[in-house]
């Protein structure tokens, strides 16, 4: 599952991060929707979204 990788490699990165999670979050869904984002898992890095596992644009975000 890719929401899993992300938060692995968060982690292994050392990234704090902020969990938002659909099934108890319902402001999420409704932020995601205002965003025009219909794919999960989100990353949201810098106000830009990063949307699947992402690796090579998680690292571009990261270093800005």
């Amino acid at each position: 599952m890719y929401c899993n990788k992300v938060k692995e490699y968060l982690s292994q990165k050392g990234v704090t991060y902020t969990e938002r999670n659909l099934a108890t979050d319902p402001t999420a869904i409704y932020d995601l929707g205002k965003m025009g984002i219909r794919t999960l898992p989100v990353t949201l890095i810098n106000n830009e979204a990063v949307t699947g596992f992402d690796q090579g644009k998680i690292d571009e975000l990261l270093n800005k």
